[in-house]
């Protein structure tokens, strides 16, 4: 039994099963609702696959008319909706409810709009991430934000977990990226925020929206900003003797001014699995392995080089090649690309984490990491946005060995806890989901966690979209800001507490 629980189902909606379907099935005629069991299997879980759970019905919607539809019908009957992207969370986001109808947007697959001269695009949520870039690559635009799923996750889901990648560093995530976005409230309406103008006039609900994991809308349209290449781009690949000394050098070319393009570190395991993988070249006798890439015009990149390189041999730096040509330079990218399904070969299981920490403390959690391994018996690889403090501990365990889920969900808690404690927070762009979902008392008070609630309410007060997920506690909008305790018994004692 792992530790996470979900809400138990509700015994009135599994009754009326075929009535929603019906119901449904009238919104999206044809192939467009999945009720069979063994068709609805894809969808059990998302990246997160430690966890699964059957959804009680599956809708694949093809128009905003629809989706709006969709979503007034379970609002009008008490239905829960999660909704889904390419299912590449890894978090649990999209993980399925018993009760709930799956909402899978990957139907919304269009490139609506290209802008050269507003250096924008307009997408459908189900496109993939790399298809904007491929899009516009033929101008010499491309979009900045590259998650290493980037061939596969789409954009809605990008939006829902604040997606990242190696070139965040310099471009940002994708809050950053996002200009508007057409999205359904849970009522059924229709809203814009945002759009191709530079900024919006009012509250800043586009900042809202990213990142809030499907919990307060369904995006169905999204305006992005794309860039042009850069004239020039290089980077560098440096080992060192130890993950101490490449993180003391992450710190230092930042501390010195220099914002690299990407700036991506990986430790010994990862650093083998890697090469064995992808035949990058990397070398095999260092314990850490840093990427840094520079771009902008030649003279200035060039430049940059050399203080990087500088900095680089100052920080005990054994290895220093540095890429001469586009296809070497996109070469050392691919092993870091391919990390996670590298580390997959030398391991049944693996749990992906995702904390954040300042960087000068790089040094303190990576031997802090290694202290937890010895602790709870488990390997760890890592793989991480150095540049940014996003750490990706990569958990190796075997789940057919009893006890070895549950002592990899203990270390990935203890690793979030010791990024937590050196100030950090629980995560960077994977999002809260499940994974995180009970670990969020430990960085947020309860009258925090009751203020972030009081915004879901504004937007879901029946707490119908993906309900589960971020919040440990789940409180009535009635019951928040009146919450008190008499002789000893809780106000609405039949509410869920997961």
């Amino acid at each position: 039994m792992t530790a996470i629980l979900m809400p138990v189902p509700d015994q009135s909606i599994l009754a009326r099963r075929r009535e929603i379907v019906a119901a449904l099935q009238g919104i999206v005629p044809g192939e467009g609702v999945i009720d069979d069991e063994t068709e609805m299997r894809p969808y059990e879980t998302d990246a997160l696959t430690a966890y699964r759970q059957m959804p009680l019905i599956v809708v694949l919607p093809e128009t905003v008319e629809q989706v709006s539809q969709v979503l007034c019908y379970c609002h009008e009957n008490g239905v829960k909706v999660v909704p889904r992207g390419a299912g590449t969370s890894l978090s649990g986001g999209a993980l399925p409810l018993a009760d709930g109808v799956l909402l899978s947007m990957m139907k919304f697959n269009q490139v609506l709009d290209i802008d050269f001269a507003n250096r924008c695009v307009t997408v459908q949520p189900g496109v993939t991430n790399l298809g904007v870039t491929r899009a516009v690559e033929h101008e010499g635009f491309y979009y900045a934000p590259d998650p290493s799923s980037q061939i596969a996750c789409s954009v809605g889901g990008n939006i829902a977990e604040n997606s990242g990648g190696v070139h965040c560093l310099k471009y940002g995530l994708t809050t950053n990226n996002v200009l508007g976005l057409e999205m359904v409230l849970i009522t059924g309406e229709v809203i814009r925020l945002g759009g191709k103008h530079l900024d919006s006039e009012g509250y800043d609900l586009l900042a809202l929206m990213t990142g809030s994991e499907g919990l307060l809308g369904v995006v169905t349209e999204v305006t992005l900003r794309i860039l042009q290449k850069p004239e020039t781009a290089r980077a560098l690949l440096v080992g060192f003797p130890t993950s101490e000394d490449g993180g003391r050098c992450v710190a230092e070319i930042i501390a010195n001014g220099i914002i690299p393009g990407g700036m991506e570190m990986m430790d010994k395991l990862a650093i083998d699995a890697a090469e064995a993988f992808v035949n990058a070249g990397y070398p095999l006798d260092v314990e850490a392995l840093l990427i840094v890439e520079l771009d902008g015009p030649e003279a200035e990149v060039n430049d940059l080089i050399e203080r990087v390189e500088a900095i680089a041999l100052k920080n005990k730096a054994s290895h220093i090649r540095i890429s001469t040509s586009e296809e070497e330079r996109m070469t050392f990218w691919a092993g870091r690309k391919a990390a996670f399904p590298a580390v997959g070969r030398i391991s049944p299981d693996y749990l992906c984490m995702d904390g954040t920490i300042p960087r000068r403390e790089l040094p303190k959690v990576l031997a802090g990491m290694r202290d937890l391994s010895e602790k709870h018996g488990l390997r760890v690889a890592n793989v991480f946005h150095a540049g940014d403090g996003n750490l990706h501990p990569l958990i190796l365990y075997d789940a057919n060995k009893p006890g070895e889920l549950e002592a990899a969900e203990a270390f990935g808690a203890d690793i979030l806890r010791l990024c937590v404690a050196v100030g950090g927070v629980l995560t960077g762009e994977h999002g809260v989901g499940i994974e995180k979902r009970d670990l969020m008392p430990e960085m947020f008070s309860e009258d925090d966690l009751k203020q972030q609630q009081r915004v879901k309410c504004a937007f879901d007060e029946n707490h119908l979209l993906n309900p589960g997920k971020v919040f440990p506690v789940l409180h009535r909008c009635a019951e928040l800001g009146r919450m008190h305790v008499h002789k000893g018994k809780l106000p609405f004692p039949d509410i869920p507490r997961f």
